[in-house]
């Protein structure tokens, strides 16, 4: 497959106020309970390190057993309630901005995508779990 070089967006509508938004996409004990793209998928751990140069790290796995991975990075740019940058650990950059409106948030990711799935493919998977997200926050 050849390179990839365009950006990926991802982006949902959380009809939740912008500080606590940010704190459920950067708390561990929050993480934990939404960063997976199905049901048959949880994220039993996550540390979170906010801030220039920190590291983060999330686990990923099928709940049968069958596969699991650390999805991390480090943070390159921490704008509190408003914008996150980080380089994850094969290069590829990410942004994830948060914008109140009215009484939600809007957020939306950008990402470089890699090599070995269909940009489609990745696309669908972060949207899933963005979706996640947005189903946690609001409750």
């Amino acid at each position: 497959m050849e390179a990839t070089t365009q950006p990926v967006t991802v982006q949902a509508n959380i009809n939740a106020p912008v500080a606590d938004v940010w704190n459920k996409w950067i708390a561990p004990e929050h993480i934990t309970q939404w960063c997976f793209a199905s049901d048959d998928w949880h994220a039993p751990f996550a540390e979170n390190d906010v801030r220039v140069d920190g590291d983060f790290k999330t686990t990923m796995a099928a709940k049968d057993g069958s596969f699991s991975f650390d999805f991390g990075g480090t943070y390159t740019e921490v704008e509190e309630n408003r914008y996150l940058a980080y380089t994850m650990g094969d290069g590829r950059k990410v942004t994830v901005s948060f914008e109140q409106q009215g009484d939600g948030t809007k957020v939306v990711e950008v990402f470089d995508p890699e090599n070995t799935h269909p940009v489609d493919f990745q696309q669908a998977g972060w949207q899933a779990i963005l979706d996640n997200f947005k189903k946690y926050a609001e409750q």
